[in-house]
């Protein structure tokens, strides 16, 4: 995955993130920053609960919303590489990475 900032302050990060087919993320969450995301190109797929028993999923020009705390993993479903446009508004780190969550 690799993420380029577009801007930053203390309290907002925007930018860009592409990510190869297949590839899944480590286990995290934004701390207290709520993150908006849009697909520009591929899929996107965000687990999130339980064991990742909650997922949702999207593709070229949908939008999903993190809110703060969720502990997650982000993944690239689709053959093709994927684009998103990232917004994350709050304060704090940024990326807290954890434990995969003990299954339900």
């Amino acid at each position: 995955m690799i993420r380029r900032a577009a801007f930053a302050d203390p309290e907002t990060w925007v930018g860009t993130a592409t990510t190869e087919p297949g590839v899944v993320s480590a286990w995290h969450h934004h701390g207290d920053h709520t993150t908006y995301i849009f697909c520009a190109r591929g899929g996107i797929r965000i687990e999130s609960g339980p064991g990742g028993s909650d997922a949702v999923e999207g593709r070229a020009g949908d939008f999903i919303k993190i809110p703060p705390h969720v502990v997650h993993r982000e993944a690239n479903p689709s053959d093709d590489e994927q684009l998103v446009v990232l917004a994350r508004v709050g304060s704090g780190p940024i990326v807290v990475n954890v434990d995969e969550p003990d299954p339900a």
